[in-house]
Parts: structure tokens; sequence; C-alpha cells
């Protein structure tokens, strides 16, 4: 069983953070990765900064920006991650896009990711169809390839679900990634068709930011993903980010597992 299968298992209301790597500065990544687990995080995702992030709102630019100025380098974050599996097996998942894999070499990064610990890779401007570009390239290494499923996806919802590794994320909202207000999409309703033909668990992301969006997601799904919210905290307080990161994370954390049965 993949630590991500076991994550979910012990936590069936998982709470997935999302941190850019580097922001402020690798050490402090770190420092975050192992508060955010001590929370109750059930897996931690790091996004590697790049400079056309075509899925992220302006938080998340603004993060990736000051972390390339920072001198943040892919091969920056893997060493990061092998300091952190000296003392952590929280599961990590890479959110990045194909342009980094495929400059670094896709043999080479998938290769890395088995050797640092990390178990999983959401890349959002992969399209299901073109998938075949990295896939090979993940089973060989024991990584998951883990698919967004989107309000548009309608009639691929169960075509992506049928192939789903790790967890689907569920994108709650159209756009980019940033707080909202409110969620409007029938998630409940992509659920029931993803049920249909998959097992595979299911975290909604995209625009949680309060305690009560967290607890209804997770409610209607698997678990909720939150990131812009977070990387907010480390935009406003530096490197001194990591206790209002872990205290924000705990109260995620309570509010995702009080709907669990």
């Amino acid at each position: 069983m993949s630590k991500i299968a076991e994550a979910f298992k012990k936590h069936p209301k998982a709470f997935i953070p999302f941190i850019t790597s580097g922001d402020p500065d690798l050490e402090t990544t770190k420092k975050l990765v192992l508060a955010m687990a001590e929370a109750g995080a059930a897996i931690v995702e790091l996004g590697i900064p790049f400079s056309d992030p075509v899925a992220e709102g302006l938080v998340i630019q603004e993060a990736d920006t000051r972390a390339l100025k920072n001198g943040c380098t892919t091969d920056k974050i893997f060493t990061m991650i092998k300091e952190i599996r000296q003392v952590s097996n929280v599961p990590l998942v890479f959110l990045t896009y194909i342009n980094p894999i495929f400059t670094y070499g896709v043999d080479k990064f998938y290769a890395q990711c088995q050797a640092a610990g990390v178990d999983g890779t959401i890349v959002p401007d992969v399209p299901f169809e073109e998938k075949g570009e990295i896939l090979g390239a993940c089973q060989k290494y024991g990584v998951d390839l883990i698919s967004l499923i989107a309000p548009t996806s309608d009639d691929r919802i169960q075509m992506i679900a049928k192939e789903a590794q790790g967890y689907i994320y569920i994108v709650s909202s159209l756009g980019v990634t940033g707080v909202r207000r409110e969620i409007t999409t029938d998630i409940g309703a992509m659920v029931e068709k993803i049920r249909e033909v998959s097992k595979v668990p299911c975290a909604v992301g995209f625009g949680i930011a309060t305690p009560e969006q967290a607890t209804k997601m997770a409610t209607l799904s698997d678990g909720a993903i939150v990131g812009s919210a977070i990387v907010k905290l480390c935009a406003q307080y530096g490197r001194e980010c990591v206790e209002p990161v872990k205290a924000y994370v705990s109260k995620m954390v309570r509010a995702v597992e009080s709907c669990a049965g």
C-alpha cells in the first residue's frame, strides 16, 4: 500500500495543505512541513516555483516569484525533502508544471522523486489525454500521478476517475486558485459520478479557506485541500510563519475530522 493510500486509511477525512517550496526560504519550508504534519495534516502538497504557473492566482504567483528570487531550485527542493525524510514519513506531493519536468528531464525528475521520497505529483497543465508523456516514468519510479477533475469535466469525469491514482483532486470552482467567499459547484454530484467507477479517495481544493468551507467539502468528499490561505500567512509572517500556519492547520484538521463517520 502506498503512503498516500495509508494516509487516507488513517485519516478518513483528510486535510491537505499546500505551500510553495522556498517561500520565504527552504529552511522555513522544511519547518512548515514538519509543523503541519505535527498539526495533523494527512498529506502535504509542495509547489515547485515556476515563472508561469497557469493554474495559480495572484497569491501563489507572488510566492513563486519570491521563491525564485531567493534562489530556490528543483535540486535544492529534493535535498530539502531528503532532510525531511530523516525525521518524517508524511506523504509529500509535488504540484508542478510540465515545463519544469521537461527541462529537468522526465526520467531524471521521477528518479529523483523516488530517491528523495516524493509520493505523488500533480501536473495541472497536462490533460488526461496527454498524461502518457509522464505516466511511464511515474510507474517506473513508484510515484502516483494525481488527476484533477474540474466542474467542466462532465462526461470525462468517469474516464479520468477510472485511471486515477493516489487521490483525485476535485477542482471546486472555475478559474485559478485563490480564496472564494462561496463554492457553488455541486461537489456531491461529482463525487457520485466518480464513485460509480473508482474507489480512489477524492479531496476538494481551490477556494477553501474557512473551517466551515472545509467541513462542508469534507462532508461531501474524503478531504479538503487548502493552498492560497496558507500561502497568504507565509507572505504575511515571512520566516515567523511556522506557528501561525501550524495553528491554522490544526484548526482546519479539526474542522475536516469533525465530519468523519
